[in-house]
């Protein structure tokens, strides 16, 4: 898990006297740091293990024993992200326990939208220069965030690059794996017009929009990360370092009692381009703006930039980070359960027939 590579070095003869032979340390790579650092991680690795992880840190492949039994028909689900140039706004705060989180929320509601559940993850993470205690950080958030999705870290890397990325730059890449039966994927191929839309609040930005968020921040306002916004209630870099809710286990208890015919999660593209992936032919969704309350952070973005209304809905998620399609009859038995499980689910929208697309009419759905 997470291992530094290095290679043998040794000296040389020249004009009858000995050289000091160069070392990797010389090229700027730490071998001693990058075994610090699995020591620093190892705490919070183990806290993600499932009963089915083989193996403990420092093999070459981590070994999963996976239970077909719990399937009819299992199939594997797999899905890969990163968390893009919200690591700026880490990297300048100095701040590195939450950017695990995004990496594998990205990737684990991603495969929780067709029906998944979550088995294992593996990272990888690039540095510019390897500080175990800054390294182990990154990996705490890794951990934490696969535990929030009830998933194992059974295996990653950590590479470090001097050259390639500066000193204190970074870069995280996630890997997960999880299982479905065959037919009880979610693929929205059931989703029929007079179906109802469900929302799941975001925390904020998640992990997308963050090219224009910063250009809006910093350029447009010229804010700066420990510029107070009031409308926010914190600061501007407290704001966009806000983690991206991870939602496997409010959502897939549920997936076996009620009639969910389509997930989508809402990242890069907002609502209008996201839940058009999951609507069969001869649909449309329309959705009422109102339906639920609008995050500070783009309201404030909205104003700051002055972004047009189309704009915000495909670059941002606007405040909704999961979205449920259900038949009406279920609705009322499904928004009270997901009450109970401390959501704060709205109904958003419904499907009406069309061609493919997202509408936004503001009126009573």
């Amino acid at each position: 898990m997470n291992k530094t590579r290095g290679h043998e070095t040794g000296g040389s003869e020249a004009g009858g006297q000995r050289a000091k032979g160069m070392t990797y340390a010389d090229a700027g790579v730490d071998i001693d740091a990058g075994s610090r650092a699995v020591e620093l991680m190892k705490q919070h690795v183990k806290r993600t293990f499932r009963p089915e992880v083989l193996t403990d840190l420092g093999g070459f492949g981590g070994l999963f024993s996976f239970d077909s039994s719990k399937y009819r028909n299992p199939v594997l689900v797999s899905g890969t992200d990163g968390v893009g140039t919200k690591l700026m706004i880490a990297i300048k705060m100095d701040k590195h326990d939450t950017v695990g989180i995004d990496a594998v929320a990205m990737c684990a509601n991603d495969i929780l939208v067709q029906g998944a559940e979550p088995m294992f993850f593996l990272d990888y993470l690039a540095v510019g220069r390897l500080v175990p205690e800054k390294v182990a950080q990154i990996v705490k958030g890794i951990a934490e965030g696969c535990c929030q999705a009830g998933c194992a870290l059974i295996g990653g890397e950590t590479a470090e690059m001097p050259g390639f990325y500066g000193p204190e730059e970074y870069d995280i890449a996630g890997f997960v794996v999880g299982a479905v039966d065959r037919d009880r994927i979610i693929d929205g191929s059931r989703i029929a017009a007079g179906d109802v839309v469900i929302g799941l609040p975001s925390s904020g930005l998640h992990s997308n929009g963050y090219s224009l968020a910063r250009k809006v921040f910093f350029e447009a306002a010229g804010l700066k990360l420990e510029s107070y916004v009031e409308e926010l209630g914190r600061t501007v870099g407290e704001e966009l370092l806000e983690p991206t809710r991870i939602y496997v286990k409010q959502v897939l208890p549920l997936l076996d009692k009620y009639d969910i015919r389509g997930l989508a999660h809402i990242t890069g593209g907002g609502l209008t381009e996201n839940i058009p992936r999951i609507l069969p032919d001869g649909t449309k969704v329309v959705l009422n703006p109102g339906a639920w309350p609008e995050k500070p952070v783009f309201t404030v973005m909205r104003r700051l930039g002055g972004i047009a209304p189309e704009e915000m809905n495909r670059t941002f998620n606007m405040g909704i980070g999961l979205v449920m399609i259900v038949p009406g009859i279920q609705v009322d038995a499904l928004m009270a359960e997901l009450n109970d499980r401390g959501e704060k689910p709205c109904i958003i929208g419904r499907v009406e027939l069309g061609q493919g697309k997202v509408e936004f009419r503001s009126e009573e759905v």
